[in-house]
């Protein structure tokens, strides 16, 4: 158990994340409502801190049946796969993530694989990880309606795609069920392609898209009430240029159901629920515009984990992760 002066300090630590992302704005990076369900993906340290190997399929249908002018599909669409494991023989962890994100005529695959090491600091552990990623992204210019007709950027361009390498670093910090902090960068080289029209002396080229991301999140047990669980979490993502602020709270009643609440700023307000069947998880949520834009449709979100529970030598310190309820 932590004392009270190490839990006050981890209460404030949370707290400070909050009041230092009050100033910010959305943007258009792949983002999920149930982001904390999401860490496999964005902070390669998180690979194997829970107690086995953790599948997640997560997809998200934003502003879902939104077309533009021609009547095509545009809304975003993306699709997670993330796993990770406990691995002992390395002293941490592995992990994987597949993730396939379109977004009107573009059309994103990238596919990572990485490793974290687990440093324990006595009563809590801290993942330091490492993947690389590739991403195949193709556009179908064609498609495309400039504001300038011949834009010399887009003449003679159809559909192009490249293959470009990169790789994500992740640090995640955690006490068992209790605070956790995580701070990461995706796509750190921001890898460039070849020009994608030779003809062209000013063609535009495909890059990754390096982001920065930061969590934390405390969750609560009521001594009165041992049945629920209170998590509130925050979540920064930012490639500089933006950044994006989520927070969240959710209840989670006897380890079977949850039911939750994400601000997302200047753009939503999305209600969460969950049911765990065993070692089964689904998830759904809706997000309610707030925007203001009229007739903007809102977002969809399911998502399925599951967790093979793995016969390892048990501590003090291993617990169930709340994240995966």
């Amino acid at each position: 158990m932590l004392n009270l002066k190490t839990k006050l300090i981890h209460i404030a630590l949370f707290f400070v994340m909050v009041l230092a992302a009050i100033n910010v704005k959305a943007q258009q990076a792949p983002i999920f409502t149930n982001y904390s369900n999401s860490y496999a993906y964005a902070n390669a340290g998180f690979a194997g801190m829970s107690e086995g190997i953790n599948v997640l399929g997560l997809y998200r249908m934003q502003w879902a049946g939104f077309t533009d002018m021609d009547g095509n599909e545009v809304a975003p669409t993306t699709f997670l796969l993330t796993g990770d494991m406990p691995f002992r023989a390395l002293h941490g962890g592995l992990g994987f993530s597949v993730v396939q994100d379109k977004l009107g005529f573009e059309n994103n695959v990238n596919v990572g694989l990485g490793y974290s090491f687990h440093l324990d600091l006595g009563g809590s552990t801290l993942g330091i990880g490492v993947a690389g990623t590739l991403l195949n992204r193709s556009v179908d210019f064609s498609q495309l309606h400039p504001n300038q007709e011949g834009d010399p950027l887009l003449q003679g361009l159809g559909e192009e795609s490249d293959m470009l390498f990169d790789f994500n670093v992740g640090l995640f910090y955690q006490v068992p069920e209790s605070f956790y902090f995580g701070f990461s960068v995706v796509n750190v080289l921001e890898s460039m392609s070849k020009a994608l029209n030779d003809n062209s002396e000013t063609s535009a080229s495909f890059t990754t898209d390096r982001t920065f991301y930061a969590v934390a999140g405390y969750p609560f047990q009521f001594e009165d009430l041992p049945y629920l669980t209170f998590v509130p979490s925050v979540s920064v993502m930012s490639d500089i240029a933006s950044t994006q602020f989520n927070a969240s709270a959710r209840v989670i009643y006897n380890n079977l159901f949850s039911l939750g609440v994400n601000y997302r700023f200047q753009e939503s307000v999305g209600l969460m629920a969950g049911i765990t069947i065993k070692d089964l998880t689904i998830g759904y949520s809706y997000d309610i515009n707030t925007m203001g834009l009229p007739g903007l449709p809102g977002s969809h979100e399911i998502g399925l984990s599951y967790c093979f529970k793995l016969d390892l030598d048990r501590t003090p310190r291993d617990y169930r992760s709340v994240r995966y309820l």
